[in-house]
């Protein structure tokens, strides 16, 4: 009785308990109406206690398998962002517990969650590296503030690769941009050198960070800054183009006033620093200072100070122009008065009715056209040259042709020989030589409406005269060449009367007599030479007045009265005379 009333002392099960239930409805008189509906009640208050233990484990489970479902999702997710599977040993499924596969799972996440961390930091360091190098580029470096967001739904490696791609990429084009800056900040340095500016001030107005020497990397790269510098470059390369060009007309202006006055050596060292770059190249001005603003003021003003000295030493440098402008025309054959123009000029300074400065500009002018006139007559005088040059060989072989001896061993023959080869060469392109020069003087007169002179004669009548006195050579060839004809055929007959052969006769046409012909020559050489002027072939070398010797024959007097507008009525006559090849 005393362990019914205290069941906590044996063990109490369900049964005892409902026992115990039993005997005390024994005692009570309970009926089985009441008693039905009480084990009715606690049956009915046992299920719901089931059922709330059922649901509180039903509970427990999907917790469970909502943990198992999100550790599985994370797993997934970590592998799927970090893009590699057999770095992490991932459960394979199989039948075990849920707790069982939380427990499996577990490890595999923590590694994976590491995984990510280090992943994650990786990211960001090279992306900050990529945004850093791309706000240097665009600029903005000090903008670029605060840590970078990283995407963690692709931290694979393949990802990180292109990252670390892009960053060497970037990096190599941060090296080949600050190795462009330093190239640039070197060139403005040179030429703020040669130019005499202050390096600092000029490279600094570019970007304060350039002429900062903290360290090479701290220099600006951005493209602005590049653009700067290019434009910088630019402008000093324009700069010392425009100072060279004006140094060098200062060197030319300083040189030639030397010149016209005789400066001497000594008073012209005091410039070197200013003539040695009379001509030198863009590129090749280096020496610092060279281009200095003050030295080419101190140019200036010795260029003022020789112009003002000029002007007091008037009358010797406009002789000295007036003997410039007389060797002009001597070397491209205009006769002029030399004495009537020194006289104009020296009355023109003793009068004072004329100021220095535009009579020294006026004999410029007449210079400058006299150059133009001398450039214009040029091609023809060369064609002269070469006229006469085998007008000379032309004399040559024919006194060559009439030497009997010519074909004997003596000494020198042979050299004979090769030239009467080349001179036969020469020769048969004298006509065309003739019609070319004459079409080129037509030419050229027609362009001008004046007739070409040549030592005070008219060009094409010296052409004229020339085919004129071809022509009567061949007609002479050709007599000559008939009588000898006459002659031979007058020996057959005699042989053939008397049986025997007489001995060779000589040429029955008359000897001519080697060495300078009379009244143009009968060779048909021109008749007059080039330059008529005594005081005008001074000028000449002496070997080529010595080549020319040969040229010099007696003109006819016809020749020497033709007018300028008759010159071009004459008409070369050279039908018989073959034409070059």
């Amino acid at each position: 009785m005393a362990d019914a009333e205290n069941p906590l002392l044996g063990e109490t099960t369900c049964g005892s308990l409902l026992q115990k239930l039993q005997e005390i409805w024994d005692e009570v008189g309970e009926s089985d109406e009441e008693r039905d509906k009480m084990l009715l009640q606690i049956e009915q208050e046992c299920l719901d206690v089931y059922k709330r233990k059922v649901e509180q484990a039903a509970n427990s489970r999907a917790q469970l398998l909502q943990v198992l479902s999100d550790a599985k999702l994370e797993l997934s997710t970590l592998v799927s962002a970090l893009g590699d599977k057999s770095s992490v040993g991932i459960p394979e499924k199989g039948s075990e517990t849920i707790k069982e596969q939380l427990a499996a799972i577990a490890p595999a996440l923590e590694q994976l969650w590491k995984q990510k961390e280090e992943r994650v930091k990786e990211f960001s360091d090279v992306r900050s590296q990529i945004q850093k190098i791309c706000g240097e580029i665009a600029g903005n470096a000090s903008e670029q503030t605060g840590a970078l967001a990283v995407d963690e739904s692709d931290l694979s490696l393949k990802k990180l690769d292109e990252y670390q791609v892009k960053l060497k990429e970037l990096q190599k084009e941060k090296s080949d941009r600050l190795s462009k800056v330093l190239e640039y900040v070197s060139t403005v340095h040179d030429l703020c050198a040669v130019l005499g500016m202050d390096f600092f001030s000029t490279i600094t107005e570019v970007h304060p960070s350039l002429g900062d020497s903290t360290g090479v990397q701290s220099k600006s790269i951005s493209n602005d800054t590049l653009s700067r510098l290019a434009k910088t470059v630019s402008a000093l390369n324009e700069d010392k183009k425009q100072r060279l060009h004006k140094l060098q007309e200062l060197a030319t202006q300083l040189i030639d006033l030397w010149n016209l006055m005789d400066t001497p050596e000594e008073e012209r060292r005091l410039f070197n620093h200013v003539t040695c770059n009379s001509s030198a190249l863009v590129d090749k001005v280096t020496v610092p200072g060279a281009l200095a603003l003050d030295l080419i003021e101190q140019a200036e003003v010795e260029v003022d100070r020789l112009d003002k000295l000029k002007s007091s030493r008037m009358k010797e440098i406009a002789l000295k122009r007036q003997v410039e402008l007389e060797k002009i025309f001597a070397s491209v054959h205009i006769e002029i008065d030399p004495e009537a123009a020194r006289e104009k000029i020296m009355a023109l300074i003793d009068s004072g009715n004329v100021e220095p400065t535009e009579l020294l500009a006026d004999m410029d002018n007449q210079i400058m056209k006299a150059k133009e006139e001398a450039l214009s007559r040029k091609e023809i005088l060369d064609r002269v040259e070469k006229w006469m040059s085998a007008c000379e060989e032309e004399s040559w072989l024919e006194d060559y042709n009439r030497d009997e001896n010519r074909y004997n061993a003596s000494r020198g023959a042979h050299l004979n020989l090769k030239r009467a080869e080349k001179a036969r060469i020469l020769v048969n392109k004298i006509p065309g030589m003739v019609d070319t020069l004459v079409a080129k003087t037509r030419a050229w007169e027609e362009d001008r409406g004046v007739s070409f002179m040549y030592d005070g004669v008219p060009l094409l009548a010296m052409l004229d005269e020339y085919a004129m006195l071809r022509q009567e050579r061949e007609e002479e060839k050709r007599r000559l060449k008939g009588q000898k004809k006459v002659g031979e055929q007058q020996n057959m007959e005699q042989e053939t009367a008397f049986g025997s052969r007489l001995s060779p006769a000589r040429s029955s046409g008359p000897k001519k007599v080697v060495g300078p012909r009379g009244n143009g020559g009968a060779n048909g050489t021109p008749s007059r030479r080039l330059s008529l002027n005594a005081n005008q072939n001074s000028s000449r070398s002496a070997g080529k007045d010595g080549k020319r010797d040969s040229m010099k024959l007696a003109a006819p007097a016809n020749i020497v009265t033709v007018s300028k507008d008759d010159a071009a009525s004459h008409v070369l006559r050279t039908d018989s005379v073959p034409a070059s090849p």
